[in-house]
């Protein structure tokens, strides 16, 4: 499943429709699920996403059931710790959203840590007014107090953001013990709600409220506990916590009965990096996110990835068993977070004291001005200060000034004002209030109309995407009447019917081109070979016959690395599988003196059953899962008599980008006769020809020979070694991580 967010604002419908878009081309989403009242905008993104074969309602689907009846009884699928069990798609605050892959493991691992870092007891009760397409609140809220068997009063986001006093009338009616909402909430309660509103309201009840999903002020939690103290909130139930949909969720919490701790630094932090305590009164104030949850570590390190001393700014890193399978058909982007020795780079900069974590901000969101680090969150807090900006509707963030080598600091902050006079004195204010508290003026200040700020799903700022609208001179430009937008996405939808049905149609075309290829050139090979006495010749034609497909079917093969096969001698060839066409392009580019380790299977196949024994092809049953290492002992003989054996290490292939991992008996054999492994790696032919379809397409391919790696016994630590090798260097070069 993939939850993803519902349209908010008629008046920005188009923009809505692009996002999603590119969420569900990624998922490759088949159903969709949605309500009545944007069914007709769902049905419109099916011309955008080619996989996208099904839209509808729940309520149509309870019909369907009640309709036909009871179902027929459908055993539970098999699955397994390691089985995906969620695609949670990131905000998108710093960039496009990336699709993060939960399996049932990671799931479990981060509820039973948040449960036992929090110390959840069945006696809680929760309240909770988080959005269930959204992390926090659905792993958190949701699946967390379900797993804890603890009741849960789960209130619409809207109904909290059109009055947040319901929020702390449900606390107080339920007796709840628990809650749990970004930092903004906390501003919300305070600036709207009225004391009025919270006559006889009691917050006694409550024990634990995190607060965490952004960035944490420390001006929010002093403000808020202030605000409600006389209704029995107390200051200890604020627990700042800290975490990330790349672990799940949750990664650090503040202890129970911990007081929430400031850190009051010298402004000198922004220049050296080294959090010293300071007392001064423009010191900057960062505060603590708690400990890591069990099991789970934190580290700080420099852009080396080398440890830094306590007290020191650097990258937040983290590993533990919540920790993503990795983003979702995204390998680049999953390789580029990810360490050689396993650690997660979070994107966020902090440091740690005592054993807590203090986050100091985003690293593509610092800004760099004159040699010194401003944190926009700590900007924007002080605009938001200034009468007549809209609170929450604030965005500072870097522009690079190539002319004087450093960057612009440019503040842009939505209000109503429409009056020159009114502008001009809310721009001296920002100027003259930011340069008070940060030291430096903002280099530029917009006043925006409302809405210019762009915002994530959950309510937080964009500021990378708020940048680029300010740089292209889109921040204010109108977004059109809603029936402009309308026609807009329906054209859109539209054009991406027809240029579906024309690549469908060309498809097709090369297909038949294919198949008529096939069938004229199939019978004189296999009656070539069928005559063939010795298996040198039966490989000739083969390789003779792959040379001929590749050509007349358009592809264009390149092939790199063939330095490394110099003098190489015997050895053992290894190469992902993506696609039908690998053997064929082996077949063609490598030297046709090499045996194939085939499927067991396929020898009974026509044609086939011919050809594998004739080319004195081993066929092995990779199907079997008893034993990894299965065939091993013939592919060792083969190499072992001066033989240059190949194997598709994974056994199989699937639609999906992404290495499966590789089995042991290759490696093994190499292992014990001490001949070299040959990594292949092979891109293009999934795009050509994927599994599951039966329609091709034309396209380039690549096929790098990479060095070759040298077995120094045949212990089992190094036929692991092999196995590990060979799968990184294949992986790197071809950009798919595991699958």
């Amino acid at each position: 499943p993939v939850p993803i967010y519902p349209p908010f604002r008629a008046d920005r419908i188009a923009e809505y429709a692009e996002r999603q878009v590119g969420i569900l081309s990624n998922a490759g989403t088949r159903l969709m699920i949605t309500f009545a009242e944007v069914e007709r905008l769902a049905g419109l993104l099916r011309g955008r996403v080619p996989t996208l074969a099904t839209v509808t309602t729940v309520e149509d689907l309870v019909q369907t059931d009640a309709d036909d009846g009871p179902l027929p009884p459908n055993p539970a699928p098999w699955l397994t710790a390691e089985d995906p069990a969620l695609i949670q798609y990131t905000s998108g605050s710093t960039g496009q959203p990336k699709g993060v892959l939960l399996t049932h493991a990671n799931l479990l691992a981060n509820i039973r840590a948040i449960v036992t870092g929090l110390d959840i007891q069945p006696t809680d009760v929760a309240v909770s007014w988080l959005p269930l397409y959204h992390d926090m609140g659905l792993i958190g809220a949701w699946l967390g107090t379900m797993y804890a068997g603890v009741p849960v009063a789960i209130l619409s986001p809207l109904a909290f953001l059109s009055r947040p006093a319901r929020w702390l009338w449900s606390i107080h009616a339920h007796r709840a013990t628990l809650a749990v909402a970004p930092n903004f909430a906390f501003d919300l309660c305070v600036n709207k709600v009225t004391s009025e509103e919270i006559v006889d309201l009691d917050l006694s009840s409550l024990r634990t409220v995190l607060n965490g999903s952004e960035a944490v002020l420390p001006g929010t939690i002093t403000r808020f506990a202030d605000r409600f103290a006389h209704v029995g909130f107390r200051p200890d139930a604020m627990r700042p916590v800290y975490g990330l949909a790349e672990c799940s969720v949750g990664l650090a919490v503040t202890p129970r009965r911990h007081p929430v701790r400031v850190d009051r630094i010298d402004r000198t932090f922004q220049a050296t990096g080294q959090a010293t305590i300071s007392s001064d009164s423009d010191a900057l104030e960062f505060v603590a996110c708690g400990v890591a949850l069990p099991e789970h570590e934190i580290r700080i390190v420099d852009p080396t990835n080398g440890p830094v001393a306590e007290r020191t700014e650097g990258h937040v890193q983290f590993r533990g068993p919540s920790m993503m399978a990795g983003y979702y058909r995204n390998a680049a982007a999953t390789q580029a977070i990810t360490t050689a020795d396993g650690w997660i780079d979070t994107g966020d900069l902090g440091y740690q004291a005592d054993g807590e974590l203090f986050l100091t901000g985003r690293h593509k969101d610092v800004i760099i001005k004159g040699g010194r680090n401003i944190y926009p969150h700590e900007a924007e807090a002080v605009v938001a200060a200034v009468q007549g900006i809209r609170k929450g509707c604030i965005a500072a963030f870097g522009v690079a000034d190539s002319g004087v080598g450093t960057e612009r600091l440019v503040v842009v902050a939505e209000t109503r004002e429409t009056e020159q006079a009114a502008r001009t004195r809310i721009q001296r204010d920002i100027q003259e209030q930011v340069a008070e508290a940060l030291g430096v003026p903002p280099d530029t200040v917009v006043l925006a109309q409302p809405g210019a700020v762009l915002k994530t799903s959950s309510g937080k700022i964009r500021r990378g995407a708020t940048r680029d609208a300010y740089v292209a001179g889109t921040l204010d430009r109108g977004r059109g009447s809603m029936a402009r937008q309308w026609f807009e996405v329906g054209s859109r939808a539209l054009a991406g019917r027809i240029a579906r049905s024309a690549d469908l149609l060309l498809r097709l075309l090369y297909t038949t081109y294919i198949l008529a290829l096939t069938v004229v050139a199939v019978p004189p090979l296999w009656a070539l070979v069928g005559m063939s006495r010795q298996t040198t010749t039966s490989r000739r034609w083969l390789r003779r016959f792959s040379k001929l497909v590749v050509t007349l079917s358009g592809c264009r093969l390149i092939i790199t690395g063939h330095e490394h096969l110099q003098d190489l001698g015997p050895a053992m060839f290894v190469a992902n599988h993506a696609s039908y066409l690998d053997v064929v392009v082996i077949l063609a580019a490598l030297p046709e003196n090499l045996r194939f380790a085939a499927k067991g299977r396929l020898v009974t196949y026509p044609v086939l059953g011919t050809v594998i024994p004739k080319a004195g092809y081993i066929a092995i049953e990779k199907t079997k899962h008893t034993t990894q290492m299965e065939g091993a002992d013939e592919v060792s003989a083969a190499l072992g008599s001066g033989e240059s054996m190949f194997v598709f290490p994974e056994g199989t292939f699937v639609r999906a980008p992404g290495l499966l991992p590789f089995r042991l008996g290759a490696f093994r054999a190499a292992a014990e006769t001490g001949l070299p492994v040959v990594p292949i790696a092979l891109t293009g032919t999934r795009r050509i020809f994927p599994a599951d379809t039966l329609l091709l397409r034309p396209g380039r391919v690549g096929l790098t020979i990479e060095p070759p790696l040298h077995p120094s016994d045949s212990a089992w630590d190094e036929v692991v070694r092999l196995r590990d090798e060979a799968r990184a260097v294949i992986s790197r070069t071809v950009g798919e991580a595991a699958g």
